[in-house]
């Protein structure tokens, strides 16, 4: 056995190979040492358990090489790496949600003028440039960003309703994604929750007759992911807000999704935009910047100035308040909004998409793949919104179909530059909607690579 060891080259040996020379300036030493010593100490291991026959030692040496490689690709990846959403989701929370215009946000790179007031020459606030942009926006007096709607939602809880109650209905008591529910928010932020009415209808009523001396606020909560329908009832906007007033209260809407836009312009249904809450009677409405505003991860909290002025001197806020990188992204993507140029965010680009357009980039796309011998065809798909909005509701889309089940949809994750799709009737559906046009070639040599693994793992009989 001591022979067997003595044919595993040292380390340095290994470092004066060019490959690993050119790693070394590519990727500095300690990594490529790493790399070696981890490699070198896995064939030791397999030696001394005689895992591998001592006429395979030789070969398995010469592999040494590759096999240090392959093990730098993996350390030195990306903590979190790009992929090809081919999901049809288009807002989907486990991909980082809706993606961001970042080829826009070249002030990153550079000193900004972030706690620095240009004309006095003195500290400044950083939100206040964005805070005036987020309300003019919405329509709104004040506004207020946080680092997402979970914290904007407990900033006010715990700054106008600690230690008293907040009623809401029942049938808005949500949890949504990332074990994120409702009542613990609440009892998170010190306040009471008192639940009126029934899973399926409240009436104004239920909220009168639980208004009491201790009552902080209303709250009416996006019902995200979920619909109740049938025989359902709920108190509009205009009808709860007057109720509200007439007792000296806030009127609270966690509107969640962002929306700024009438969906109908998309084919999708309305859904209450902000501008909308605000205008029937909300006080203080609190919505995401990562999924229909098409932003990064925030928390916007706007409405009157009496009772959203109170939140940025709330001890609390300096702990949830965004960085520089948000409030730079957020900055361009609002603008974006303001001029009406949505097509400048990728969520809204993908949104417009038109059913033809796909279907052309679906054929050129299968045409090419075809002729590399894949087994492709193109499918008419339907395409989801994503990120808790518009629940059910869905778009037409234009994507491809492979043969290849479990094992083709695997191999595609396994990619260099992953693509997840999803997996339906033993094929591997890519729908073309939630894929940027910039990607097209990313998938196709995705798909390429992957079908190829595919029969070469057929061929061996795995």
């Amino acid at each position: 056995m001591q022979s067997q060891y003595r044919t595993i080259p040292a380390i340095h040996r290994l470092l004066e190979l060019p490959s690993l020379i050119e790693a070394v300036e590519r990727l500095g030493r300690p990594p490529v040492m790493e790399a070696c010593r981890s490699a070198v100490d896995h064939l030791r291991r397999l030696i001394a358990d005689g895992a591998i026959d001592e006429t395979d030692v030789p070969s398995a040496v010469e592999a040494l090489e590759q096999d240090i490689l392959a093990n730098l690709e993996h350390a030195t990846r990306p903590a979190y790496r790009e992929v090809v959403n081919a999901t049809g989701v288009l807002i989907h929370t486990n991909l980082g949600r809706s993606p961001l215009p970042v080829d826009r946000a070249s002030s990153l790179g550079s000193y900004l003028a972030l706690e620095f007031d240009l004309t006095t020459g003195r500290r400044g606030q950083r939100l206040a440039p964005l805070r005036h942009r987020i309300a003019a926006i919405c329509g709104a007096e004040a506004a207020v960003m946080v680092n997402n709607n979970a914290a904007a939602l407990l900033l006010i809880l715990s700054t106008h309703a600690l230690g008293r109650e907040v009623i809401v209905s029942r049938s808005q008591l949500i949890e949504i994604g990332g074990s994120f529910r409702l009542p613990d928010v609440m009892a998170a932020s010190g306040c009471r929750l008192i639940e009126v009415g029934c899973t399926n209808r409240t009436h104004l009523a239920d909220f009168e007759n639980a208004i009491g001396e201790n009552t902080a606020a209303i709250l009416v909560v996006h019902q995200s992911n979920f619909r109740i329908v049938g025989f359902t009832t709920e108190p509009t906007t205009p009808d709860l807000a007057d109720l509200v007033h007439r007792h000296g209260l806030p009127f609270i809407v966690d509107q969640g999704s962002g929306c700024l836009h009438d969906l109908r312009r998309w084919g999708l249904p309305a859904e209450p935009t902000v501008g909308e809450l605000l205008a029937d009677g909300a006080d203080l409405v609190c919505f995401s910047g990562d999924k229909l505003l098409g932003g990064p991860q925030a928390g916007s909290i706007v409405g009157r100035r009496e009772w959203v002025e109170p939140l940025g001197r709330h001890p609390l806020y300096r702990a949830l308040r965004p960085d520089k990188t948000a409030l730079t992204l957020m900055d361009q993507v609002l603008a974006a909004h303001h001029a009406d140029r949505l097509e400048e965010i990728p969520l809204y680009a993908m949104m417009s998409a038109s059913l033809d357009s796909l279907t052309r980039r679906a054929r050129r796309m299968g045409g090419r793949l075809r002729k590399a011998g894949i087994p492709v065809r193109g499918c008419r798909l339907r395409s989801a919104l994503g990120g808790g909005t518009t629940p059910e509701e869905t778009m037409p889309s234009y994507g491809l179909a492979i043969g290849g089940g479990q094992t083709l949809h695997d191999l595609l994750r396994e990619s260099g530059v992953p693509v997840i799709g999803r997996l339906e009737d033993d094929e591997v559906l890519l729908d073309l909607r939630s894929v940027q046009p910039s990607q097209d070639p990313i998938l196709e040599r995705s798909v390429t690579s992957a079908y190829r693994g595919l029969i070469n793992r057929q061929d061996d009989g795995k």
